[in-house]
């Protein structure tokens, strides 16, 4: 099972790093792991592998009701986070997938990335390769 999770943890931080303009860091004052884009946060993750593991993400308040009606062990309103806002979601169950992880991850990226000011969204994916 710890396998699995450390999986989870280093997919999770690997495909942050692909989103355009994110960086995912390790924050020794909160330790936790930070995904910010633009040093605007859109994700927290716990550093090490355990079974109590999870990642926090943003979404829209009417899909993360909809996200803990559908996993109810699994996703709950976030941790240390507006909980209309954010969800945390357990990575140690099966029902959580990279595919999944995926998807909310990029969910979460895209809502801070809208907010960020044109001129700030121009110019990360000016540097996009």
């Amino acid at each position: 099972m710890i396998k699995a999770i450390e999986s989870k943890l280093v997919f999770c931080k690997e495909y942050g790093q692909t989103l355009p303009g994110a960086t995912v860091t390790y924050r020794p004052d909160w330790g936790t792991v930070y995904f910010s884009v633009n040093q605007k946060q859109f994700g927290l993750m716990t550093p090490e592998s355990t079974p109590a593991s999870f990642i926090t993400l943003k979404n829209d308040p009417d899909k993360n009701v909809l996200l803990r009606e559908m996993f109810p062990e699994v996703i709950t309103p976030g941790y240390y986070t507006n909980k209309k806002h954010w969800n945390s979601i357990l990575l140690s169950d099966d029902e959580v997938t990279n595919q999944l992880l995926q998807q909310l991850i990029k969910e979460s990226y895209d809502l801070v990335f809208k907010k960020l000011t044109k001129k700030d969204q121009q110019i990360i994916l000016a540097h996009v390769d």
